[in-house]
């Protein structure tokens, strides 16, 4: 079962050239990208850590993203981040957007534009050259893990011989990176004006709040993982106060919403129940209609 339709990966891995950090404007350029992608309907989003792995979990933990590390080294290639990536989103979405965090002013139109169009790899294209973020389908998943050849990224997808759809837009930030200073100025007021949106922070309610974007966060990553500790590692979500959501969830629906069992090689596991499966599954698709509405909404009032 597919848990979402197009999941994200930034890779922010690379000591010497992520830049994770690196302010433009108000916000860090990683906050940048989260934001595009959620405006664009991505989940869940997946940031592959090593450099300042501390400094961006705190920064992006009530965001709602999932943290994935590489190893020990400072400066892995490129293309171990997106190993790292497309292996976890494997068999969890139908189509995965992969951006290098250096890469952070593409506007949510772009990211729509790919998403709208049918391909094996879906490529933004300004003034004839090729940039990010790039759309793949889960059918190339396996050839690009496969690849062990030159090139990185760029090499896995000449070689897999997949369909690969240019899409032409007029947004300079799929190619612009942080080096360029003077375009990343340039591309500023563009990239804020195409970023205004509105925020909605879903839930739900009885008495008091039972059920919101984090705890969804968190029954996504238990059906991935069926373990606790690990979800909360990937989250950032302390296990004392994921536990405190999901006893809190449970005891206002008066069902089961996991199941808990203790000891063996593994060390236990925490798997959700139908009915926490369910409940995910409504969550993810009402939220998504709602935003979808409140995007039409907010262009209908805002863009004149």
């Amino acid at each position: 079962m597919k848990l979402s339709k197009v999941g994200g990966i930034i890779a922010a891995a690379n000591k010497k050239v992520a830049k994770p950090l690196l302010q433009v404007g108000e916000i860090s350029i990683i906050r940048r990208i989260v934001i595009t992608y959620q405006q664009a309907g991505i989940f869940p989003i997946v940031v592959i850590t090593g450099a300042e792995e501390t400094e961006v979990k705190k920064l992006l933990t009530k965001y709602g993203v999932i943290f994935l590390r590489i190893g020990q080294a400072e400066q892995p290639e490129l293309m171990e981040s997106v190993r790292v990536g497309l292996r976890y989103l494997s068999g969890k979405c139908e189509r995965v957007a992969f951006t290098p965090v250096n890469v952070p002013m593409f506007t949510p139109m772009t990211v729509t534009s790919l998403m709208q169009t049918e391909g094996d790899l879906v490529v933004p294209s300004c003034g004839g050259k090729g940039g990010h973020p790039v759309l793949i389908s889960e059918r190339v998943i396996p050839r690009l893990l496969d690849y062990d050849g030159p090139d990185g990224l760029r090499g896995a997808m000449n070689a897999c011989g997949a369909n690969r759809v240019w899409v032409n837009v007029a947004d300079r930030g799929v190619l612009t990176n942080v080096y360029n200073e003077e375009e990343l100025s340039a591309c500023l007021r563009e990239h804020n004006d195409a970023i205004l949106h509105p925020v909605l922070h879903m839930r739900l309610e009885r008495e008091l709040p039972f059920f919101s974007d984090r705890l969804k966060l968190l029954l996504f990553l238990l059906a991935d993982t069926q373990n606790m500790h690990v979800s909360c590692l990937h989250s950032g979500i302390a296990r004392s106060k994921a536990w405190d959501m999901i006893n809190k969830l449970e005891q206002t629906l008066g069902c089961q919403i996991v199941e808990r069992a203790r000891g063996g090689a593994s060390g236990g596991s925490t798997r959700l129940t139908p009915a926490g499966m369910d409940l995910y599954l409504r969550f993810t698709r009402f939220e998504a209609r709602v935003y979808q509405f409140a995007q039409e909404e907010f262009q209908r009032e805002f863009s004149r």
